[in-house]
């Protein structure tokens, strides 16, 4: 085994290894109105996974730059709420276009052909052309701080408070959703994505 001790190696490292390591990576894209109210920011994040199902929480760590927060966890912070979206095959080049570094009062979305839907419980419109998306409302912020107490991450449990599924990818009658319709879209590392592929199962053993 090639060994390595996380004292001796940069953040670049430590960011190539883990998200190396940690795959495949389901994609939040989440929306979020900016100060003025009205400009929507939309981007990707891939830090992302699910924290909780007594109450319904999903987990986002946002990297700052340079010691500021970027939009989306700005926005989180001043109003409390947005939306997540997974990101699926079909929505994978949009989500890559609002990847782009836009500043606070500039949509990402006009990169896009991308359409917005009014949401039920946030203020925060969706994208309708996703798949599933959830409304969520911030549960709790929790600031990451390296060695010397500086904030180097905001970590957010976002609680979902209304759900949206596409008909094409959710079985009704056994309440599933279908992975094999919605063909997510996983993060690997530097530009590579993924989807799931070949399916197949496992029984957990019982005691």
């Amino acid at each position: 085994m090639i060994h390595f001790s996380a004292d001796e190696l940069v953040s670049q490292q430590q960011y190539k290894f883990l998200s190396g390591s940690v795959v495949p990576r389901p994609i939040a894209w989440i929306t979020t109105l900016a100060n003025d109210g009205q400009t929507v920011n939309v981007a990707p994040f891939s830090f992302f996974s699910v924290a909780s199902n007594v109450l319904p929480l999903l987990s986002v760590a946002i990297m700052r730059k340079n010691g500021y927060s970027k939009d989306t966890a700005q926005n989180l912070l001043d109003h409390g709420e947005g939306v997540v979206h997974i990101v699926d095959l079909s929505t994978g080049e949009a989500m890559n276009e609002t990847a782009a570094p836009f500043p606070p009062h500039q949509s990402e979305l006009e990169r896009t052909n991308l359409t917005l839907t009014q949401s039920r419980s946030v203020a925060v419109p969706a994208i309708q052309e996703a798949k599933i998306r959830f409304e969520v409302t911030v549960h709790q912020h929790i600031p990451v701080k390296d060695d010397d107490e500086n904030i180097t991450t905001d970590l957010f449990l976002l609680r979902v408070e209304d759900f949206y599924f596409d008909e094409t990818v959710f079985d009704e009658e056994k309440q599933y959703i279908l992975p094999d319709a919605l063909q997510p879209l996983a993060r690997l590392s530097g530009n590579a994505y993924a989807t799931i592929g070949e399916l197949f199962q496992m029984i957990r053993p019982i005691e």
